[in-house]
């Protein structure tokens, strides 16, 4: 007698059917975690770059070098570390990110010299960037559809919220401790996080794509709902995805439908991160030199600011699903660039100008949480990482490029007000991208031939 064919199990539509439990709340809080690590290794350097300058005997134009060492980092590891985690897993790669960029930052507490801060930003960065793509494609793979995009809205308010942290290190911890302080707080906090990423489990979807049979995938299911039916035998898939697709890789970004959409979502990135980090490693910098503003002072005006941000997270989570996405980060990158412009041109210390900091933020935070949020949304699992890690890539390539303009207006001591303006400029040309990118999506959809089918 012939033997039955083995049972088949949808693990999309059992994720999309449970209930928010426990479970769900224990891997949203572990990946947000994980984000505010990652947002504090990210910011927090900008906020003090005077303060290393001095301790190292440079001035701040002195520390482009490092500047740009971290950000080349940054866009290695975003090209290097999200595959990695396509082709592993999810959470053997954020625990190596942890372990390494832990280390480093310890190390780079002890620095002696601009040469040897260069080196340990630019080799932390490496594995710092990795975070929060392969972060966000964990969570996403382990949510239900209809909470997706609040759930990522959320984990990204801890990486704005590591901002406001950051901040308030400068604020009150510097003058006591030193510039050494954000080099020890960076280096403890992922190492003493690490244990956290046994409390869950790994992508059940990236599992699915690796191995439609593979046993562990039943294991895990039992322990989520011990009623979902798993007898042993089982062979798994992703709803209308049958027979994932193989082999693809990173190289899928470039494939069929994905290409057009991939291009113009690295241009968008690339112009919207890059902005980013210019304005996190010398925007302090800027007013500190050119407008006379302390950086502790700066410090606290940007709190306000940083917490209009996660307000912005939070209203971009909840609008997503509830309006055109792409008219809706267009507006609010279009926003951002008139804010961007007019701080230049306000009294610093007003309240105007705190409100154009909050203005700012709370477009530029949010308008990028939408990004991320399409970029993760927009892939299949065998290649999530990788699209919103080498979005996230292109950006850091932006990221090289932006701060060494900065570095450069900053030798030439430009007017503020000019500065402000052409800092503006991207984010205009980020607002136009995502409507140009909405376009394509549309008429994709209209073409059943371009169709994607992204679990």
């Amino acid at each position: 007698m012939a033997s039955a064919p083995p049972t088949r199990f949808d693990v999309a539509a059992f994720i999309d059917a449970r209930p928010i439990g426990w479970r769900e709340i224990t891997t949203l809080v572990v990946v947000s975690i994980m984000l505010f690590i990652d947002g504090f290794d990210m910011y927090f350097f900008g906020k003090i770059l005077p303060a290393v300058a001095d301790g190292l005997g440079v001035s701040p134009a002195g520390m482009t070098v490092v500047v740009t060492a971290q950000q080349v980092g940054m866009a290695v590891g975003a090209f290097l570390m999200p595959p990695l985690a396509d082709k592993v897993g999810r959470k053997p790669v954020l625990a190596l990110c942890l372990i390494v960029f832990g280390v480093l930052s310890l190390w780079a507490a002890y620095s002696t010299s601009v040469l040897m801060m260069a080196w340990l930003r630019g080799l932390s960065g490496i594995f710092f960037s990795a975070m929060l793509p392969i972060g966000l494609a964990l969570l996403s793979e382990m949510t239900p559809r209809r909470r997706r995009a609040s759930f990522m809205s959320i984990a990204l308010v801890c990486f704005s919220a590591a901002n406001i942290a950051s901040g308030a290190m400068t604020a009150w911890l510097l003058d006591i401790y030193g510039w050494q302080i954000g080099f020890w707080l960076a280096g403890l906090l992922p190492l003493a996080a690490l244990p956290l990423l046994l409390a869950i489990p790994e992508s059940l979807p990236f599992r699915v794509t690796r191995n439609a049979q593979d046993p562990r995938i039943g294991d895990v299911i039992r322990r989520i709902d011990p009623g979902a039916g798993i007898a042993g035998g089982e062979t798994f898939h992703l709803g209308e995805r049958i027979k994932p697709a193989k082999n693809l890789g990173p190289l899928g970004l470039f494939s069929g439908p994905y290409r057009l959409k991939t291009a113009i979502l690295w241009c968008a990135c690339f112009m919207a991160m890059g902005n980013i980090a210019l304005l996190a490693n010398w925007l302090p910098t800027f007013f500190q030199v050119l407008g006379g503003v302390p950086i502790q002072t700066f410090a606290k005006y940007m709190m306000i600011g940083y917490a209009a941000g996660t307000l912005g997270t939070l209203t971009m989570g909840w609008l997503l699903d509830r309006m055109d996405q792409h008219i809706l980060i267009a507006a609010f990158f279009f926003l951002d660039g008139i804010a961007l412009a007019s701080l230049g041109y306000l009294p610093a210390g007003s309240a105007i100008f705190v409100i154009g900091l909050m203005v700012w933020n709370y477009c530029q935070v949010g308008g990028q949480t939408g990004i991320n949020t399409i970029a993760t949304l927009g892939y299949p699992p065998e290649m999530r990482s990788s699209g919103i890690g080498w979005a996230g890539g292109s950006g850091r390539i932006g990221g090289i490029a932006f701060p060494l303009a900065g570095g450069y207006a900053l030798t030439l001591m430009l007017p503020l007000e000019t500065i402000m303006m052409v800092i503006a400029a991207p984010a205009f040309i980020v607002a136009l991208l995502i409507l140009l990118l909405g376009f394509v999506e549309r008429r994709q959809a209209r073409s059943p031939a371009g169709q994607a089918v992204p679990a």
